[in-house]
């Protein structure tokens, strides 16, 4: 991100977490049993428990006894005694936790070497803990789903039409969504972290291995509750000054493009037998301005798919580009895709191709697709202090974006543009600085060299901040460690949950995942 905004008033510093008493809650034993298959489906996985755990609904309103139940998952310890448990979040904001933590129970246990349970829950505003809606009925999801996915550069009308859209959308949620809209914030996440703890009952302190925006949700509570930390991990590091502080997260995209650009690299590099694009016999630029100007051309002339009734734009190709850059899982495939394109006859060639970009077909209800985006909004644009109703101020904002990331950049601009109009905001947003001198063990940063979302970048800056921290460099393209699999990540993560050692300033990890090739954790963890 670019230079962090601080300008922020002394009021709101009044307003922020440190003013306020840690929340003295239920302290009993949790009672955990069999998950609700139809909420966490443990077929498959390592075994789980779950269990709900009553938190306060207001912690800002210490006169109230009105609570919400947490909806947490658990994955037990492998390896006796048990050292506690260690609280995750996957990411988002928006995300749910525990289906996911359910699915990657194995891979964490390996991780952290066995000696832990991997607890977590689905943080308020997600799921069924507080869930925020902007949309009542199937039209409305309709309309909102269209509106969020619309390219700022879509079209000339583009970016006017989007910022009219945030207006009718931030109106639209302030009226499906204001009783539940301002207790979900990530500083009252912060909160219920600190009550699990509490009512775990192991030792009052808390570990934490925080994903992408679980990156920012560590960041947060290690700045509000320091003395209540054991051991944190933040890995694909956000930058949580720009998270709270600026009209966009800015910082997020600096590594975009590149990470874009390697995939035709490392196909030119894996070779035609590898990789079919690679046949064309292009360098790895001269391959990627054929995308580009593919793409250009969809924009002016979008390509029917008759067999399933939909259009391919411009923007469903942007998105679809976005979702494979999390991790090379869908770069051969991506690349297969270009070449059925650019070695097409004919346009209905093309559209079979292209079809291929499509969302997979769905029996979930227009409703229900828009929640994950009700619910990111409604965390991160209540989180948010600067808004504006100016259109110049984002029109500076998207040339900021699109300066950043020829891939994305424009593609941002509908969720910016709502979080600057947005109608409320959380009851506690945390307006304190960030860092801390942690009592037990110093904190682990990690950072993918290619990673497309969270730039290493940020986690240096994060690392600044709190002291004796160290941040170890994967080698590898992926987003957050878990996506890019390596025997030497293995070896620095277990080594630091086991024994709070940190990797020496400047350590890297070479990886074993590489573009189109086919290695996974499960291979890792049998080498060892």
């Amino acid at each position: 991100m670019t230079t962090t905004s601080r300008r922020i008033a002394k009021l709101l510093f009044l307003a922020s977490a440190a003013a306020l008493p840690a929340a003295k809650t239920n302290t009993s034993t949790i009672e955990w049993g069999p998950c609700n298959q139809t909420e966490v489906n443990t077929t498959g996985t390592a075994p789980a428990q779950c269990a709900t755990l009553p938190v306060p609904l207001d912690y800002t309103n210490t006169s109230s006894v009105e609570t919400l139940d947490l909806q947490l998952v658990n994955i037990p310890a492998t390896i006796q005694p048990c050292k506690g448990s260690i609280q995750f979040n996957l990411g988002g904001p928006g995300a749910t936790t525990r289906q996911d933590l359910a699915t990657l129970g194995y891979a964490f246990l390996n991780l952290t070497g066995g000696e832990y349970n991997i607890v977590g829950f689905d943080p308020r505003g997600t799921g069924n803990t507080l869930p925020f809606s902007c949309v009542a009925n199937e039209l409305e999801a309709q309309t909102m789903l269209q509106r969020f996915t619309q390219g700022g550069n879509a079209s000339d009308t583009a970016l006017g039409t989007t910022w009219a859209g945030a207006d009718l959308t931030a109106a639209m949620c302030k009226r499906n969504g204001n009783e539940t809209g301002t207790l979900i914030g990530t500083a009252s996440t912060a909160r219920d972290l600190i009550s699990v703890v509490d009512a775990l009952g192991e030792d009052g302190m808390l570990r934490y291995w925080g994903l992408s925006y679980g990156t920012t949700l560590g960041a947060t509570v290690a700045s509000m509750f320091p003395e209540r930390i054991d051991k944190i991990l933040l890995d694909a590091v956000q930058n949580p000054h720009e998270y709270y502080h600026a009209l966009a997260d800015f910082q997020e995209w600096t590594q975009t493009d590149s990470v874009f650009s390697s995939i035709f690299t490392s196909c030119v590099d894996a070779g035609p037998e590898i990789c079919a694009l690679a046949s064309l016999k292009k360098t790895a630029s001269q391959l990627e301005d054929m995308y580009w100007n593919f793409l250009y051309d969809l924009k002016y002339k979008p390509i029917p798919i008759t067999d399933v009734n939909v259009m391919v734009d411009y923007t469903t190709v942007k998105t679809f580009v976005v979702d494979l850059l999390y991790s090379i899982d869908g770069w051969p495939a991506f690349t297969n895709i270009l070449f059925a394109i650019f070695t097409a006859e004919a346009e209905n060639d093309i559209a079979t191709a292209l079809s291929n970009m499509l969302p997979a077909t769905t029996t979930t209800t227009l409703v229900d697709q828009t929640l994950p985006l009700s619910s990111w909004a409604g965390i991160h644009c209540g989180d948010r202090f600067p808004r504006t109703q100016n259109f110049p101020d984002m029109l500076a904002v998207y040339h900021e974006l699109t300066n950043l990331s020829h891939t994305f950049g424009d593609v941002l601009m509908a969720r910016e543009m709502a979080c600057a109009r947005w109608p409320f905001e959380a009851k506690e947003r945390y307006a304190g600085n960030f860092g801390a001198k942690l009592p037990r063990s110093p904190m682990l940063l990690i950072g993918n060299s290619g990673d497309a979302f969270t730039p290493l970048t940020s986690a240096y800056n994060v690392s600044r901040a709190f002291e004796g921290s160290a941040v170890l460099e994967i080698e590898g393209f992926g987003h957050a460690s878990i996506s890019v699999p390596s025997s030497c990540t293995l070896e620095y993560v277990s080594r630091y949950w086991k024994e709070g050692r940190l990797p020496g300033e400047g350590t890297r990890c070479e990886v074993e995942a590489k573009p189109f090739g086919n290695v996974t954790w499960a291979e890792i963890f049998r080498r060892q």
